[in-house]
């Protein structure tokens, strides 16, 4: 098993086994590798994955729980919830925020379900009504600085759909200036202009 977290667009595995998708990464010059587990090294990795000239990171452990709560506590965690929604055409839907194709996404708020913020924040960030959550898809990890704070936003991801006419109305505040429903085939060019963790999203979209 194993989790990844984007260190910008440098993801760092946390597993506990180096399987096929993670081997590529573990030879890999500008790739750091650690398999021992204390506050040391839990540190040296958070350090060298900011650094340029690192490019990936895998932290190896035989208790991934254990490897996740260790490094999961040197952050600040912030839970946010969204969704990759689809049309009767099966076009998906595709936001333009500060410059990159994006999903619609929040933050949880105090209380709310995970379910209910990802429909309220398609809602608020697209115009769209009468959505239908089908199923969750998965799990993403990214990290940033707020201020003196080192976050580390756990952005929980849903097939949703909708149906009929809908009014497509960007939430500007939140700097989205542009919605597009994109038909599957079509979709290569605005992926190459998103985040790595957003084509993680659109891939399980696609063939979960």
């Amino acid at each position: 098993m194993q989790i990844k977290i984007f260190f910008g667009d440098k993801p760092l595995f946390l597993c506990d086994e180096v399987d096929s998708s993670i081997e590529p990464f573990v030879h890999h010059d500008d790739a750091i590798f650690i398999d021992e587990l204390d506050a040391h090294t839990v540190k040296s990795m958070i350090h060298e994955m900011q650094l340029e000239k690192i490019h990936a990171g895998v932290f190896l452990h035989p208790d991934l729980e254990e490897l996740k709560k260790a490094f999961f506590k040197k952050f600040t965690l912030i839970q946010a919830a969204g969704g990759l929604v689809f049309n009767e055409h099966q076009e998906l839907l595709l936001i333009h925020r500060m410059g990159k194709w994006d999903l619609p996404k929040g933050k949880l708020d105090k209380g709310e379900k995970l379910e209910a913020c990802a429909i309220r924040e398609v809602e608020e960030e697209t115009g769209l009504r009468n959505i239908t959550l089908l199923a969750p898809l998965l799990i993403t990890w990214h990290t940033y600085h707020e201020g003196t704070k080192f976050i580390l936003k756990e952005s929980h991801w849903y097939k949703m759909s909708v149906s009929g006419p809908q009014e497509l109305v960007p939430q500007t505040e939140e700097d989205i200036h542009l919605i597009k429903w994109v038909k599957k085939e079509e979709l290569a060019p605005y992926a190459a202009e998103a985040f790595p963790s957003i084509r993680d999203v659109l891939e399980a979209g696609l063939y979960k």
